[in-house]
């Protein structure tokens, strides 16, 4: 799109709608929540279970406390950053002259994808605009504040969307729908959210870009908490998208498009950063966690006990996906577009674990029982067979199921070795399987293991 036609086509849009040829008027969504809310999630977001979250942008020069490091050093003022500033920063340095060291002269969007793809994860969420309101593509509506104008002169949105693409995986944008300090969101703030100056010249018309120009397989709304959906144009900017937009079919979405949505409307439900229900929710979720348990942006200041280990990621991996979530990893890149080693490492290794122990995890569904209480025994299902999964070895070489029910025609293998394992009714109920035939020194992978059970209710 031409940006002198932007705000005609947003007003056509939310105004009056667009009707394209071969649409039944009775089988479009209307802009509002109870219509919104019927349309089916696509399955393949619920089948890939696991993603990979990518948080860059401007906040990685400094690469100090989070990526909330413009808000903490100007409008709350923590010592910290301040201290930071003062130490490191002529007086008088301002945020917007980070940008120009946000140079990514080493990002290989290539090699980006191929270490998303050796984690096993099915889709990827990159940050196209924080709520310092950079962009990391050339959006016409943030002049000379993106990152075509300034700093990697490139389009990273574009680049890394093609390298993804080509290894089959799914693409999704983050976008944050506020900018912190832009002078037509505070007028707006100012007036309560009366006005909605923002909204029409900057925020929708990213959104609109963003769908046209990437084709997203799933738009990551946030920066929605300050205003109501109403503000945001949400319900109109949506019916757009799942009526009339390329990605009408395909693309799924969460719940961030307004103060009073968290949680409550959307495609796949969020509800808080590192959500974890425990019990299991009636509606498809996601739990976004980070490796860096601090922060979600790169930090220079990073320590190893400060980040989560494989066994904890994975954990992580079974407490959400036996619970019927997806789980969605994040990691932050350098200023200079390399992902740290130490990422590299974690997601590796989840990817060696998922290799072996993938089957009962993509397009699982949870099970009538998720996890065993007070054990490490996490369950999933699969059309008639049950996986069980287990990340503490039994010292005696028996595990004790309690839940499964057997029956003559039960099986018990363990993923990675072919041979049926032994196995007995518990004297009190579930199942006894006996892994003493498994040679700890050729164990099929590391930090959990799973039984596939067969004929077993």
């Amino acid at each position: 799109m031409l940006i002198m036609g932007w705000k005609s086509f947003v007003n056509c849009i939310c105004i009056f709608g667009i009707l394209w040829p071969g649409v039944a008027p009775d089988r479009r969504y209307q802009p509002d929540w109870k219509s919104l809310d019927s349309r089916p999630l696509p399955s393949w977001y619920d089948e890939s279970k696991f993603g990979i979250f990518i948080h860059w942008g401007v906040f990685s020069v400094p690469s100090f406390g989070s990526e909330w490091f413009w808000w903490n050093w100007k409008a709350v003022q923590r010592l910290e950053y301040v201290d930071f500033m003062k130490k490191n920063y002529p007086e008088g340095f301002t945020y917007s002259e980070f940008a120009t060291a946000f140079t990514a002269e080493f990002f290989d969007p290539d090699q980006w994808a191929e270490v998303i793809q050796k984690s096993g994860a099915r889709y990827v969420v990159l940050t196209t605009k924080h709520h310092e309101g950079f962009t990391n593509w050339g959006s016409p509506v943030s002049w000379n504040w993106n990152s075509v104008d300034t700093g990697p002169h490139r389009d990273l949105v574009g680049d890394l969307a093609a390298a993804v693409r080509k290894r089959n995986l799914y693409y999704g944008v983050y976008h944050s729908l506020l900018d912190w300090f832009h002078p037509f969101y505070l007028s707006d703030k100012k007036n309560h959210f009366k006005t909605q100056k923002f909204v029409v010249e900057k925020s929708l018309p990213e959104l609109y870009e963003l769908v046209m120009r990437y084709k997203p397989d799933v738009i990551w709304s946030d920066g929605d908490w300050e205003a109501p959906g109403s503000y945001w144009n949400s319900t109109e900017f949506l019916a757009w998208l799942y009526n009339d937009s390329p990605v009408k079919d395909t693309v799924a979405i969460n719940d961030r498009w307004g103060s009073d949505c968290r949680c409550k409307h959307g495609g796949f439900f969020n509800c808080a950063d590192k959500y974890t229900p425990s019990t299991l929710p009636n509606h498809k979720w996601e739990k976004c966690t980070s490796v860096d348990k601090r922060s979600w942006g790169y930090r220079r200041n990073m320590h190893l006990n400060e980040l989560m280990d494989l066994p904890s990621i994975i954990t992580n991996l079974l407490d959400t996906v036996s619970y019927g979530g997806n789980l969605l990893l994040n990691i932050g890149p350098t200023k200079e577009g390399t992902i740290p080693v130490i990422f590299q490492e974690r997601l590796e290794g989840v990817g060696q674990w998922l290799t072996v122990n993938g089957e009962a995890i993509y397009a699982s569904k949870p099970w009538r029982v998720q996890k065993e209480n007070s054990t490490n025994i996490w369950y999933t299902s699969k059309g008639s067979s049950v996986y069980a999964v287990f990340t503490k070895w039994p010292t005696d070489n028996v595990l004790k199921l309690e839940s499964p029910k057997s029956s003559s025609s039960t099986k018990v293998t363990m993923l990675g070795i072919p041979e049926p394992l032994k196995w007995k009714s518990s004297p009190g109920q579930g199942i006894l399987v006996f892994l003493s035939s498994i040679s700890l020194f050729t164990l099929p992978s590391q930090n959990g293991w799973t039984l596939k059970l067969e004929g077993v209710s």
